[in-house]
């Protein structure tokens, strides 16, 4: 008698639990740096210590994947995602809640929670999504990130004008609490069969083989490689892009603070575009072709800005869109080499570990490179450089994995 197949839940309620996942898994992050001077002035913290509120979370996807990977091991990707919001609201409030050591601490617990939700995401998508909506479902999850950013950068400040930079950035775990919730119920009710690394595409993608050849998993680990080295470039060119860009038309193009601070969001909200553009044109080609055009966006980002600098706007929009198809890109891969929910943690884990590892060191070296040149060409070459590591692996990985 062969064992029983997991029952896919319908995709509106999958796509909707996503959504709701994403808009906690990089707003809290955001929401501080509207308000960086009265947290600044309110605990004592230092420039360096400031910046940990950014760097430390994204240090700690880093360094916490092993640990996201074995639980979402052991108890499924449901059980994980509670945790994961759990953790986000409880470290919220912690955040906001005493001295310069409590809110790092704070801190740090959204960092640790948010990996869970990193790895378990592309485990659900790999389960739950048909396989020709793989794309559309990581264009969903990557653009709700973009706009949960957005609005917490919009919305922070004004909170904070009316009730104080506490209860501004404590204010978010209202979302947060409402996701919690939904995943909450979504675990008790679920009807599927519980996670297990045997399950090897019971519910999405093409039937696969209960074992696969040696040069068929020397096949998966190069795609695997390739993501790593896609990811290093993707994640270094945005956060540095993120972390710089409003200095940089600051001091090149002599824009004031808020005027660079919104020319510089456009870099944020193009990414929209992007994340759905992949979907698209996968549809109608091969997620290859959708790769390329990505990686020549995101090429022109450094390029523009270094021989048109006049052309800034642009120039945001078109590395908005390629951040957000390079995420989509990256993360429609994934379901589609992995032959069991296991296999795809342990992938994303791989690929996430590397990433945000290249994320966490690129803005101080690009910091470092200002300072030291005294001006901005070194840096866009750094970011020209991360362009090209992810063009040399996003490229070549979506090609294999067509081939598959």
């Amino acid at each position: 008698m062969s064992p029983p197949t997991a029952v896919r839940p319908a995709l509106p309620w999958v796509i909707a639990g996503i959504v709701m996942v994403a808009l906690s898994l990089r707003a809290p992050i955001i929401a501080p740096t509207a308000v960086i001077a009265d947290i600044r002035e309110g605990t004592g913290l230092s420039a360096a210590g400031a910046g940990l509120l950014t760097g430390l979370p994204v240090l700690l996807f880093a360094l916490a994947t092993p640990l996201a990977s074995r639980v979402i091991r052991r108890f499924g990707p449901e059980t994980t995602i509670v945790l994961c919001l759990a953790g986000i609201m409880a470290g919220t409030l912690i955040r906001s809640s005493g001295p310069a050591l409590v809110v790092l601490g704070g801190t740090a617990v959204i960092g640790a929670a948010m990996t869970l939700g990193n790895i378990a995401v592309p485990v659900l998508i790999r389960r739950d999504v048909p396989w020709n909506k793989v794309s559309s479902a990581t264009a969903a999850y990557s653009a709700t990130m973009n706009v949960g950013s957005m609005a917490t950068l919009l919305g922070t400040a004004p909170l904070a004008g009316v009730a104080g930079w506490r209860w501004a950035i404590a204010a978010w775990s209202i979302v947060t609490a409402v996701g919690l919730i939904y995943w909450v119920l979504r675990r008790r009710n679920a009807p599927g069969a519980p996670f297990s690394p045997g399950m090897a595409g019971k519910t999405t993608g093409p039937a696969a083989a209960p074992t696969r050849s040696p040069e068929q998993r020397a096949h998966t680990q190069r795609i695997v490689a390739l993501l790593v080295f896609a990811f290093c470039g993707q994640s270094a060119a945005y956060y540095a892009t993120t972390a710089w860009l409003p200095l940089l038309l600051t001091e090149t193009r002599g824009l004031a603070p808020a005027a660079s601070g919104a020319s510089a969001s456009l870099f944020q909200v193009a990414a929209i575009l992007g994340a759905f553009g992949v979907p698209l044109l996968a549809n109608r080609t091969r997620l290859s072709v959708a790769a390329i055009v990505v990686a020549v966006f995101w090429i022109i980002l450094p390029v523009g800005l270094l021989i048109a600098p006049q052309a800034f706007v642009l120039w945001s929009i078109i590395g908005g869109i390629a951040q957000g198809g390079g995420f989509t890109v990256i993360f429609s891969v994934i379901p589609r080499i992995s032959h069991s929910d296991a296999e795809a943690a342990s992938v994303s884990a791989r690929v996430q570990g590397g990433g945000y590892l290249a994320a966490t060191a690129a803005p101080p070296l690009v910091g470092w490179l200002n300072t030291l040149t005294g001006g901005w060409t070194a840096p866009l070459v750094l970011v020209l450089a991360a362009t090209l590591t992810y063009t040399t692996g996003a490229v070549t990985a979506a090609r294999l994995s067509d081939r598959d």
